[in-house]
């Protein structure tokens, strides 16, 4: 009788492990999402530098006592450039939004903002990526939604355009809203 070595059983476990991961993904409320280890923690400091002309993001904005978003984005950025006009019309609804300008050169930030506009009540720039590392940003767009006490409540990544806002984004911001009142 022929002994069979253990080794022929390596293919059939990694697979079984790998199915039993991809089933485990696929069960999750939302596997799109990145999940973020600053929900229900208060936000990390924000940069003490501005642009030219700018209103300077503060610590005390993030915690004024009204729902607020915090915007990553840069001017070559092309998904920043997509999601502008969303930005555009939460600032117009009243939630204050605002802006950390990563990575990104100071004329082509200006310019950005001169060519489309300035939906952010207050930026900050983060010329050395630290306070992205310290929010847990990927790349920008990032956006999060934070309460009046400056807590996370949700982390967006990528663009506010389309089916991800209108599925994704704006039902966390108004269960957000609805609770501030």
């Amino acid at each position: 009788m022929a002994r069979l070595s253990p080794l022929v059983l390596i293919p059939p476990l990694a697979f079984a492990g790998l199915a039993a991961m991809f089933l485990w993904g696929m069960g999750r409320d939302d596997p799109q999402a990145i999940p973020s280890a600053l929900i229900g923690q208060q936000a990390p400091a924000v940069p003490t530098t501005t642009l030219p002309g700018a209103t300077q993001l503060s610590d005390a904005d993030l915690r004024s006592g009204k729902v607020t978003l915090v915007n990553f984005w840069a001017s070559w950025c092309p998904p920043c450039r997509a999601e502008h006009p969303t930005l555009t019309a939460l600032a117009a609804e009243g939630i204050p939004v605002m802006g950390i300008d990563l990575k990104d050169p100071e004329p082509a930030a200006q310019r950005f903002l001169a060519e489309h506009g300035n939906p952010f009540a207050a930026l900050a720039t983060d010329p050395q990526g630290r306070t992205a590392i310290e929010w847990g940003v990927t790349a920008p767009p990032e956006t999060f939604i934070l309460d009046g006490q400056g807590n996370v409540l949700y982390r967006h990544a990528g663009p506010l355009v389309r089916e991800d806002y209108t599925n994704r984004f704006r039902p966390e911001l108004d269960k957000a809203l609805a609770a501030q009142k």
